[in-house]
């Protein structure tokens, strides 16, 4: 996005150089990771399981970060290192085009990363109100087992199915 001239001049005023949008876009980027980070941890429950699953939930959010800004930094260098007039057709180069999948699907997969973290937000804000492990279709408690192997799972297994279970 351009600079405008009051921006601009703002800056010369002060007696700094016009930083470079990529860095601009990099701090914006950064400041969003840093308040994605600052989501509060619901209080310590006093249930062993919920605090087993507090503990699960803290552990898969780290790792989903950092899958995520790994996978979105990956896809901006691709960009960067890419020109125009970059893809090839011919018989050695394939089909062409390939670094640009490659950068769409770092891209997918930084953003299926995000909505993992949002999933474990939600979790953990229904831990701190005390709706954790209830289904929010039916209202039935969600199995254990269940939220040990997903814990963020938002429904039970017979309406996460569809209700095929319940024939």
């Amino acid at each position: 996005m351009p600079r405008t001239a009051k921006a601009v001049d703002a800056t010369k005023e002060q007696g700094k150089k016009p930083a470079p949008a990529k860095a601009k876009a990099k701090a914006a980027a950064g400041g969003a990771a840093k308040a994605a980070a600052k989501v509060p941890a619901p209080k310590v429950p006093a249930d062993k399981f919920l605090q087993e699953q507090v503990s699960l939930l803290q552990h898969e959010r780290a790792t989903y970060e950092e899958q995520a800004r790994v996978l979105k930094e990956q896809a901006d260098q691709m960009a960067l290192e890419m020109e125009p007039g970059d893809i090839q057709f011919d018989d050695e180069s394939g089909e062409g085009g390939t670094a640009n999948i490659d950068r769409e699907r770092d891209l997918a997969l930084s953003a299926q990363a995000r909505v993992a973290i949002d999933e474990i937000d939600h979790a953990m804000v229904k831990i701190g109100n005390g709706t954790y492990g209830r289904c929010e279709s039916c209202g039935q408690p969600i199995m254990k087992a269940r939220l040990k192997a997903l814990p963020a799972a938002r429904l039970c297994v017979a309406c996460k199915s569809g209700g095929l279970s319940r024939r």
